[in-house]
């Protein structure tokens, strides 16, 4: 069987998959949009814990957890759930680059085989740079089986504009 991709030019000029490719210019005000669920697992708290030498006895001690605890049973990290929650959202766009975070609350708590999900909206963009422009969206995960939410964030980006000649008037 003839392998149906031998052209490594023709490879090339097919689009990335899950790649973005918006301009300031295509950002609304207002958009919205929902990620994919995704349960969090055991292996992956301890791995995660294990790897930042961060095993607090509410991560990494179920008998602590269970018989001390304040939930009555292990939790995930926030910042496990924190990584995990932007990831749900990453659209790799090109032309935008993260700036920094702000207002990040873990809300309540995410407990191991909890399943997440997040919903970003456009808060706000404004000129910035002479090539580009800024834009703030917020970031609320929550917890699919009660649907609380459970962390909150605003992500600052910076984003190319189609036409910096103009850009500054939108």
């Amino acid at each position: 069987m003839k392998n149906p991709n031998s052209d490594p030019v023709a490879r090339n000029k097919v689009p990335v998959w899950n790649q973005d490719v918006k301009m300031y210019e295509d950002y609304e005000v207002g958009e919205v949009d929902r990620s994919i669920r995704r349960t969090i697992s055991e292996g992956e708290v301890m791995i995660f814990s294990s790897m930042l030498v961060d095993l607090h006895p509410y991560v990494a001690d179920d008998i602590f957890a269970r018989d001390e605890g304040l939930f009555g049973r292990r939790i995930v990290p926030g910042a496990l759930v924190f990584g995990y929650g932007m990831g749900l959202m990453a659209h790799n766009n090109i032309h935008t680059f993260s700036y920094g975070y702000d207002r990040l609350r873990f809300i309540k708590p995410v407990f191991i085989g909890d399943t997440i999900y997040t919903m970003r909206t456009l808060l706000r963009k404004e000129p910035k740079y002479d090539e580009m422009g800024l834009f703030t969206v917020s970031y609320e995960v929550f917890r699919a089986d009660d649907e609380q939410i459970v962390l909150y964030c605003e992500h600052l980006q910076t984003v190319k504009y189609r036409d910096p000649a103009t850009a500054k008037g939108l």
